[in-house]
């Protein structure tokens, strides 16, 4: 079983940054494909970001490309979620994911993921 734990959420302005952090209860994170989801009220879980367990590739949504970075630091069993210029409509729920054998094609969907941590709560406005 695989415990995750976000923080780093809080309240910003429009332009600002800030840095989601996921802890593993694992000694072995490389061992899983890293994504990051997001969802609002009344709306479906949303993906933004995910790495590969092998090759550290990337993935993200079209309307966070070139602002978020996803990152992992398997020594620390932390992975990471930079958010810079960040916008109104990134106000949501932030959740980490993980899993194992996500096949590409299911990259972006959440039922890939077997584990999932509590979310922490990201606020844009002025």
């Amino acid at each position: 079983q695989v415990q995750l734990v976000e923080s780093g959420g809080g309240l910003v302005q429009p332009g600002d940054s800030l840095r989601l952090s996921c802890a593993a209860s694992v000694r072995t994170l490389s061992n899983y494909d890293i994504s990051w989801f997001r969802q609002t009220l009344g709306k479906e879980r949303e993906f933004v970001a995910a790495m590969r367990r092998r090759g550290g590739y990337e993935y993200y949504t079209d309307s966070v490309k070139g602002r978020f970075t996803i990152s992992r630091d398997n020594a620390k069993s932390t992975a990471y979620l930079e958010m810079n210029a960040l916008k109104p409509e990134d106000a949501a729920v932030y959740y980490c994911a993980a899993g194992t054998g996500v096949i590409l094609s299911n990259i972006r969907n959440a039922a890939a993921y077997a584990y999932w941590g509590q979310g922490t709560q990201v606020t844009v406005s002025s």
